[in-house]
């Protein structure tokens, strides 16, 4: 056998199933935290030691050729066999000191995780965390994190999941907005004022047409795919938005609109890996986060 092939580097694996998924070098640098040219060394690399071409060099991006194509399954394989590795190791692990990675929503992640954090440190100061916010799904099973707090039921068989309860949403505006523009008392006066909403996520639209409005991009005067940024704009005064009831309790520059809207909760499930369920420190942070999070949600 070939001792470039019988030798390859799991990071030059790693950047080439990356940047397939991703589509370009810019995007999988971001997903990695690696640079833009180290990647581009890396797939050329893999490329030199299989001497094949992977990647078809577009203006738009990177396209798997057909070997490319034929290294994608087992290149996946790998990826699953060097994670069960990692993951047994870790769950076999008995100390509490280490670091333990959690993703959560950028919402969360801002407005409910950090005394939750602040708490578990003060008890447990040789447990560090990796706070990893982002609305997009991080991997429990490729341990792209240890623990991960969803708003939706995880489904794949080797994790550990519990329904921590739910988070009860409404709508909102500040007090000095409130006082200016005058407080709605009907749905139908929600539209004499410049409402906020998400710009290219449509969840927001497909909800209010399901509860019989006829709603559009349109009737949002202030747009943002960003939900703390959306926050931050109705706690500036500049219109009526969405928010979660439990933060908006603690905001004293904030007022619920009372409009019955039958609005739908969020629900917050927990879930890590089986393997690392009961490795004292995943275990320590978990019963943290439960005890930090459960009195607050319905």
């Amino acid at each position: 056998m070939d001792k470039r092939i019988s030798s390859l580097d799991w990071s030059l694996i790693r950047a080439f199933l990356t940047v397939a998924d991703c589509g370009s070098l810019s995007a999988a640098a971001r997903r990695l935290g690696a640079s833009q040219p180290t990647l581009g060394r890396q797939v050329r690399q893999l490329e030199t030691d299989l001497q094949q071409v992977l990647f078809h060099r577009q203006a738009k991006g990177l396209m798997l050729t057909e070997n490319g194509e034929l290294l994608i399954g087992p290149a996946r394989r790998m990826q699953a066999a060097l994670n069960e590795i990692e993951l047994t190791a870790a769950g076999r692990q008995t100390q509490i000191e280490g670091s333990v990675r959690i993703t959560a929503s950028v919402m969360f992640s801002i407005y409910t995780l950090p005394p939750v954090i602040a708490s578990l440190r003060e008890k447990e100061p040789g447990i560090t965390i990796d706070l990893v916010a982002t609305d997009s799904t991080e991997n429990l099973l490729f341990r792209e994190a240890d623990i991960a707090l969803r708003m939706y039921r995880p489904e794949q068989f080797e994790l550990v999941a519990r329904h921590l309860g739910d988070l009860k949403l409404g709508m909102f505006a500040a007090k000095t907005y409130l006082d200016r523009a005058g407080r709605p008392e009907t749905a139908r006066d929600l539209l004499d004022h410049p409402l906020i909403g998400y710009d290219r996520n449509e969840d927001i639209i497909r909800g209010m047409q399901e509860r019989g409005w006829s709603a559009t991009r349109e009737w949002f005067a202030l747009r943002c795919d960003n939900h703390a940024v959306n926050w931050e704009l109705v706690r500036a005064g500049c219109g009526v938005g969405f928010g979660q009831v439990e933060l908006a309790r603690h905001d004293p520059s904030v007022e619920q609109v009372m409009l019955d809207l039958n609005l739908p909760s969020l629900p917050i499930w927990i879930a890590t890996h089986q393997a690392l369920r009961q490795t004292p420190r995943i275990a320590q942070v978990w019963d943290a986060l439960v005890e930090g999070l459960v009195p607050n949600l319905s």
